[in-house]
């Protein structure tokens, strides 16, 4: 005779998205999904496409928070009915059915929970990600492409809208550099823990010799910022220079000069747009990267002085965050956490989730110690 019994995993799970819902402030989001809906449905709306574009953004993003929320709500009482279902009617396909549904809830309210945790300043906006190889040759640029396309499939995974921003492809294997946003609610906060050194290990598929190659790339996470007006950018620190779009290889995708990079003489910071068809566009885009870095590095250079004032001086946590070995004994290791995974490929194919959480927890512990 069947007797399923999960009614104290429910119970738990209940219990911790009881916790969730209340943090969240349901009420509050609702209340702030009407005002957004209310604006966006002002006659005037895209006489100002900025503007517009900001209300209709902000309203899909606590859309899509709420619906998370509601979607979860419905699973849970849809899973007691399914449990019940499966003891009368003594069906071991719905039984299964049913602790099938139980991991994936116990996953997406893990997923939730650990959102909670985002309650840094920049946390609830949208990213962008610029990922840059480091030295080891053609192995160093074959691993940045391998590190887009691992970030861009966990977005894909997520249904997380994805565009991407500007492309230097190597003249042998991979890219030079990429940067893409990731437009989702909490995308900074989840995706910031990601900053950091990559170290792949492995036998390169383009050397003659039979040995190991280390190679390394680097990324970067900052805020959308809908305003970076806080830094002011003097003309005469910055030099513009365009150029035509172009594919792998070199090969031209634009037959007009509308990519853009910009350079930061005092700093030295370069930032390449060329997403749009329109220069201005580029332009405008590439000047709200650079303001946003420049404002966290203001505010970084800010904390390490404080730091090194009160004698704690310490070296970033994002350095040489995580290492790839794709030799030997197979394995993705996080050299913060200790999180690791046996099967590179996995991961390489966008399964980050425990490798986010356990960063954002990790953070969470080092923020209030």
């Amino acid at each position: 005779m069947l007797e399923l019994d999960l009614s104290d995993d429910i119970q738990a799970l209940r219990s911790t998205f009881g916790d969730i819902r209340a943090v969240v402030d349901v009420d509050a989001l609702t209340a702030e999904i009407a005002r957004l809906s209310d604006a966006a449905g002002a006659p005037d709306l895209w006489d100002d496409v900025d503007a517009a574009q900001k209300v209709t953004s902000a309203l899909s993003h606590r859309q899509a928070e709420l619906k998370r929320i509601t979607e979860i709500e419905r699973r849970l009482d849809d899973l007691d009915v399914l449990v019940e279902l499966a003891n009368e009617m003594e069906d071991e396909d719905s039984a299964e059915e049913a602790r099938r549904e139980l991991a994936e809830l116990e996953d997406l309210i893990g997923q939730l929970e650990v959102q909670t945790l985002l309650d840094g300043e920049y946390d609830a906006r949208s990213a962008v990600v610029t990922i840059r190889s480091g030295a080891g040759g053609d192995d160093a640029t074959d691993f940045a492409e391998m590190l887009m396309r691992m970030y861009l499939r966990w977005a894909e995974r997520h249904k997380y809208p994805v565009k991407v921003m500007d492309t230097s492809y190597a003249e042998g294997a991979g890219i030079k550099s990429a940067t893409f946003e990731v437009d989702a609610p909490y995308a900074y906060g989840t995706l910031s823990v990601e900053a950091g050194t990559h170290r792949l290990a492995r036998i390169s598929p383009f050397g003659g010799a039979d040995k190991r190659q280390t190679s390394f790339a680097a990324v970067e996470v900052i805020p959308v910022m809908e305003e970076a007006q806080e830094v002011e950018v003097p003309e005469g620190d910055i030099r513009v220079d365009v150029f035509r779009s172009s594919g792998p290889g070199g090969q031209s995708v634009n037959t007009t000069d509308s990519a853009v990079r910009i350079t930061h003489l005092p700093t030295g910071i370069v930032v390449s747009m060329q997403n749009e068809k329109s220069q201005i566009q580029n332009r405008a885009a590439a000047m709200r990267v650079l303001q946003t870095r420049l404002m966290l590095l203001q505010r970084e250079e800010e904390a390490a002085k404080k730091k090194e004032l009160a004698g704690t001086m310490t070296a970033s946590w994002g350095d040489q965050m995580r290492s790839y070995f794709l030799y030997g004994q197979q394995l993705v290791k996080d050299l913060r956490t200790g999180h690791e995974v046996g099967n590179p490929t996995v991961v390489f194919d966008g399964d980050l989730d425990g490798f986010i959480s356990a960063g954002i927890r990790w953070r969470k512990r080092k923020t209030d110690d």
